[in-house]
């Protein structure tokens, strides 16, 4: 999909875009994720050398950075439309946050040696195919990781690349270049703590979610909100707000993630159903079922967890362990109880009553999902 905008000033809806509020918010939400795909379908045939292309990377990138739900992206531009017109150029601008995700995930995946990403072989499973389909010679695991590592490191800086080649004014980029420097060092920080997030440790319910929040749902949500409404000029109230319904939903979103690690169908999910499980991931379901199990069941779920490999039958007893315990419904509740911090924290701004119901829907979307 190719759009072509125009440079200038924009305050009519976007590129097929309808405004906000004059649609259905579902119609308003495709419409920016088709044109925010058209963006960086563009962008990547431009970025991508073409040397990578014959080596597959092309259509990785279109896996990692085309394939998602573009929550990041959608965050940001309606962070820019708390106190800025439909704009092209903020469109774009936010377009480069899922090149920041790609790079995330990218990351994500080697470290956790996931096998798949949204249900297909992920990057460096892709890569090593490759590298053995050449009959190239030395291993093909360590090629295959170093290529995905390499190619994340390219989504880092054309995720940059995208902000800056935008087309919004310096003014507004300097806006944002602080929180997005931030933002990186934030997710690095988190990806470096959960190196050591093994639920063997039994760590605090307390700290896993210090490193949920960090990692992912700061990412997801608050920051990307956070730098449209700056690049837009936002006042101080709005932003303050725009913050704490982003912590709020960004943490809701990492604990419905949690219960889609231990419970979620890998046909919907994407990833293995036994991800969490199998790679001991110390979530905020497997740390809350160990606090609230009886001691004998808190036994069984911890000998289980440190067995050297869960098979079915292992996964199933563990996930029958941690329902048992109660901690999915007390997840349910704490979701719960964020979504109407986030909602609360819409009140002590002035939104307009279409990016108030935005900011709902988009709550709704992050916490109700099944994937």
């Amino acid at each position: 999909m190719s759009i072509t905008w125009s440079e200038s000033t924009v305050t009519e809806p976007v590129g097929g875009i309808p405004a906000l509020g004059a649609a259905p918010f579902s119609q308003w939400r495709e419409a920016v994720r088709w044109a925010v795909l058209g963006e960086l379908e563009d962008f990547l045939l431009r970025a991508c050398p073409r040397p990578l292309h014959r080596l597959g990377a092309h259509d990785v990138l279109r896996q990692y950075a085309t394939g998602g739900k573009c929550l990041r992206s959608t965050f940001m531009y309606l962070g820019w439309l708390c106190g800025g017109p439909d704009d092209p150029a903020a469109l774009r601008a936010a377009a480069g946050l899922e090149l920041l995700h790609a790079f995330a995930l990218l990351q994500d995946d080697v470290m956790d040696r996931s096998a798949t990403r949204r249900g297909a072989p992920s990057a460096h499973v892709r890569f090593a195919r490759a590298h053995r389909g050449m009959g190239a010679p030395g291993s093909s695991t360590r090629y295959g990781e170093s290529a995905a590592i390499l190619l994340g490191d390219m989504c880092l800086v054309w995720a940059e690349q995208m902000l800056r080649e935008s087309g919004l004014a310096e003014s507004a980029l300097a806006h944002a270049w602080p929180r997005y420097d931030n933002m990186r060092v934030e997710l690095a920080t988190g990806q470096f703590a959960d190196l050591l997030n093994d639920a063997r440790t039994e760590p605090a319910l307390a700290s896993v979610l210090a490193i949920a929040r960090v990692k992912s749902g700061n990412y997801t949500v608050r920051c990307p909100l956070e730098m449209g409404a700056a690049m837009a000029g936002c006042d101080a109230a709005v932003l303050d707000a725009l913050g704490r319904y982003g912590a709020a939903v960004g943490e809701a979103f990492q604990l419905r993630d949690d219960i889609l690690g231990i419970f979620g169908s890998q046909a919907v999910t994407g990833k293995p159903a036994d991800g969490d499980l199998g790679e001991r991931t110390a979530t905020s379901v497997v740390v809350l079922a160990r606090e609230m199990a009886a001691p004998s069941a808190r036994t069984e779920l911890s000998r289980l967890l440190h067995r050297l490999h869960l098979g079915p039958a292992e996964v199933d007893r563990a996930r029958m362990l941690i329902i048992e315990s109660g901690a999915p419904e007390r997840i349910e509740t704490m979701i719960a109880d964020l979504l109407a911090c986030a909602e609360n924290a819409l009140h002590t701004a002035n939104f307009s009553a279409p990016m108030r119901a935005a900011l709902k829907h988009m709550a709704t979307a992050c916490t109700e999902r099944v994937a």
